[in-house]
């Protein structure tokens, strides 16, 4: 296991949609296992695939943030297949590290994937595990969050972005 560079924004692999992965090998145990301990050295609750520059489609997610073993969850070719009301709540992303902005997402979301052992998986998350999971499949959709702020928001993040990478803090 080994902790991966985070890919920040703007880095075209964030935006572009990750690909099915067909079966699991040991290559992409090997690759959970170090999105597992990149997301906990962070520390962040969800990491998908593309954030440590590989395009499959896997995500971990970690509500604990490392803090409760046990908790992680991986997930091969997620799918949001219902979503249902709305919260707004402050999100960050480890792609673009210091930026946080309130997002509205779906209180509730029905999913499914794969688990490490190609077994079928239907969840339904609601509340923070619900922003997590549309955060993370976002991400393997090539959606970063800030296509989730308002005009007004994104271009205030912009604009701090553009701000830390002139003063070689942000380098993507």
């Amino acid at each position: 296991m080994a902790v991966r560079p985070v890919v920040l924004y703007p880095d075209p692999v964030l935006l572009e949609p990750t690909r099915e992965v067909d079966e699991v090998d040991d290559d992409l145990r090997a690759l959970v296992a170090d999105m597992i301990e990149t997301m906990h050295a962070e520390p962040g609750v969800g990491l998908a695939a593309n954030q440590v520059a590989d395009r499959r489609r896997v995500m971990v997610i970690d509500l604990s943030a490392g803090e409760e073993p046990g908790q992680v969850k991986v997930f091969v070719n997620p799918r949001i297949v219902e979503e249902e009301g709305s919260q707004a709540g402050e999100e960050g992303c480890l792609s673009f590290p210091g930026i946080f902005e309130v997002i509205t997402r779906p209180m509730r979301v029905r999913f499914t994937a794969f688990d490490l052992d190609m077994n079928p998986v239907e969840e339904v998350a609601e509340g923070f595990y619900a922003r997590a999971v549309c955060h993370e499949v976002d991400h393997l959709d090539g959606v970063v969050f800030l296509e989730r702020m308002s005009p007004l928001k994104r271009r205030l993040a912009l604009r701090k972005i553009e701000k830390l990478r002139r003063r070689g803090e942000w380098t993507a």
